[in-house]
């Protein structure tokens, strides 16, 4: 197994980058749609075909082990994100809420912005106390096409 591995995956009109060391997936990053992907080892190739699935409607979640490193306050609220269900959302302050930090609505958003995996930990599920979107790193309008993806597939249950 290489030290690390990147896999790369397009999707409409957004390419993604998947960034895995020694078979753990570590960074989501978005990218120009258009690079050449080399032949993946396994765990690549799994991670790549997940995050299709996923895309493609087909999948509902992820089994890939996932490492992301930040602090102790960004694991608690990745932790948390990745209890979202598929298809819904909550506001940075019921994400606060939800860790026993009800007045931390704008370091859960810090949290979420340095999300190091996106949509594998599925920061784009939250929105404004109004239920407006807000930032995503991969901008407004894909993280309102993941939203508008999970909401058709959860009707179709």
């Amino acid at each position: 197994m290489a030290e690390q591995q990147i896999g790369y995956v397009e999707w409409e009109a957004w390419g993604l980058e998947l960034v895995m060391e020694r078979g753990t997936l570590r960074k989501l990053l978005f990218v120009d749609k258009g690079r050449a992907a080399e032949a993946p080892e396994p765990e690549m190739a799994v991670a790549r075909l997940q995050l299709l699935a996923y895309l493609r409607g087909s999948a509902k979640g992820f089994t890939l082990e996932l490492e992301p490193k930040g602090t102790r306050f960004q694991q608690d609220v990745w932790k948390a994100l990745r209890e979202i269900p598929y298809g819904e959302t909550l506001s940075y302050k019921q994400l606060a809420e939800s860790i026993g930090r009800p007045m931390a609505c704008r370091a859960v958003g810090q949290a979420a912005h340095r999300n190091p995996l996106p949509i594998l930990i599925p920061c784009h599920r939250l929105v404004g106390a109004d239920g407006s979107l807000t930032g995503y790193a991969g901008g407004i309008e894909l993280k309102r096409r993941l939203l508008d993806l999970e909401r058709q597939n959860q009707e179709q249950k």
